[in-house]
C-alpha cells in the first residue's frame, strides 16, 4: 500500500472509530472548543479596565493603555495614576494597599521597572504616611544604622571575594604580589553594588564567581575583545569568549608554574596601565573675546591683495 493509500485508511479510521463506540463524530467537538481568529481579535480589541486584579503589564505608545501578560490591551482606569520608580518604600506600600499594575520593560536579558499604576488616592495616602514617618528622628537613626550595616557587609564581602580570587589564581611564591595586585583590580571592578557583574550574584559559589570575574576582567584588559568585530551570528560571540578564556588560562598557567613571563605579556601591561594615576585635567582655555579692532583686522586680511 502506498503513502496515499495509508493516508486514506487512517482518515477513514478516524471517522469510523467514534461511531463504533456510539459517541458520534469528533470534529464538531474540536471545532466547538477551538478559539476562532475572530474571537481572539474581539477579545484583544475589547479595552476593559480590570482594576480588581494585580498584574504585570507592559507599556505601549498610548500612556494610558497597557498590554497584559497574554497580549490583551487594557485601558488604565481614569482615577489611577502612575507612580514612577525610584522610591522602594513608597512602592511597597502602594502595592500592599490594594490592586496595582506593575509596568515592566524587557531589554535583552534584563527587565526594568517603569512604575506602578494604582489609584491616585492610594498613592497620595501612602506618600503622606511615609513623609510623616521619615520626618521622625528615630527613622533617620534607623536609616543611618542600616547604611552603616550595609557598608560593613560590603567591606567584608570585598575582602572575602579578594581572597577567593587569590586562591583561584594560585600563583607561585615569586608572583604573590602580582596575584594580590590582580585580585585588587578585579575586586574593585566586580564588587560594587549595582554593577550587575557576576560577583553580585548568589546563584553560584564564591569560588566560581571569582573564576568568572577574573576571566571577564582579562577578556576586556588583556585581549582585543572590545575592539574586535564579531559577526552577528547565533553563538559566535560565545565562541569568541571561549577562545579568549583559553588564552587567559594559558597566561595564568605560566604564573602558576613560576616560569618567567614573556616580554610582551598582556597581563603585565594591563596591570601597569591600571596602576598609573589618571591624567590631571587641565583648565580649558578662556575663549578670546572678539573686539571691533580684531574684527577690522580680520576683514582686512581677507581682502584680495594687489598682486592677485
Amino acid at each position: 500500500m502506498g503513502r496515499k493509500g495509508r493516508l486514506e485508511r487512517d482518515w477513514l479510521s478516524a471517522l469510523c472509530l467514534p461511531y463504533a463506540f456510539d459517541v458520534g463524530p469528533i470534529w464538531p467537538l474540536a471545532e466547538k472548543h477551538r478559539p476562532s481568529t475572530r474571537r481572539k481579535r474581539r477579545a484583544r480589541d475589547t479595552l476593559r479596565p480590570m482594576p480588581t486584579e494585580t498584574r504585570t503589564v507592559s507599556s505601549t505608545r498610548d500612556k494610558r493603555l497597557v498590554r497584559g501578560e497574554y497580549g490583551e490591551d487594557l485601558r488604565v482606569p481614569n482615577d489611577w495614576a502612575l507612580l514612577p520608580p525610584g522610591d522602594a518604600g513608597l512602592t511597597r506600600r502602594v502595592k500592599a494597599a490594594g490592586p496595582s499594575w506593575t509596568v515592566k520593560e524587557k531589554r535583552g536579558k534584563r527587565t526594568f521597572s517603569r512604575g506602578v499604576w494604582a489609584p491616585a488616592a492610594t498613592i497620595e495616602r501612602a506618600r503622606k504616611v511615609l513623609e510623616q514617618e521619615r520626618a521622625d528622628p528615630a527613622y533617620q537613626r534607623r536609616l543611618e544604622a542600616g547604611r552603616k550595616r550595609r557598608e560593613a557587609e560590603q567591606r567584608s564581602y570585598v575582602g572575602e571575594f579578594r581572597e577567593a580570587i587569590v586562591a583561584y589564581l594560585g600563583f607561585a611564591d615569586r608572583y604573590e604580589s602580582l596575584a594580590y595586585a590582580l585580585a585588587e583590580q578585579v575586586a574593585a571592578h566586580a564588587t560594587p553594588v549595582g554593577s550587575g557583574t557576576v560577583a553580585r550574584t548568589k546563584r553560584i559559589p564564591i569560588n566560581e564567581r571569582a573564576r568568572a570575574a577574573v576571566l571577564a576582567w582579562m577578556r576586556h584588559k588583556t585581549s582585543d575583545y572590545d575592539r574586535r568585530y564579531i559577526a552577528r551570528q547565533k553563538g559566535r560571540r560565545r565562541e569568541v569568549r571561549r577562545e579568549i578564556a583559553q588564552q587567559s588560562r594559558r597566561i595564568l598557567a605560566g604564573y602558576r608554574s613560576g616560569r618567567d613571563p614573556a616580554a610582551d605579556c598582556p597581563l603585565q601591561a594591563a596591570l601597569s596601565t591600571s596602576e598609573k594615576p589618571p591624567p590631571v585635567a587641565r583648565k580649558p582655555a578662556k575663549p578670546r573675546v572678539a573686539t571691533a579692532a580684531t574684527d577690522a583686522r580680520q576683514r582686512i586680511a581677507r581682502l584680495p591683495s594687489k598682486r592677485d
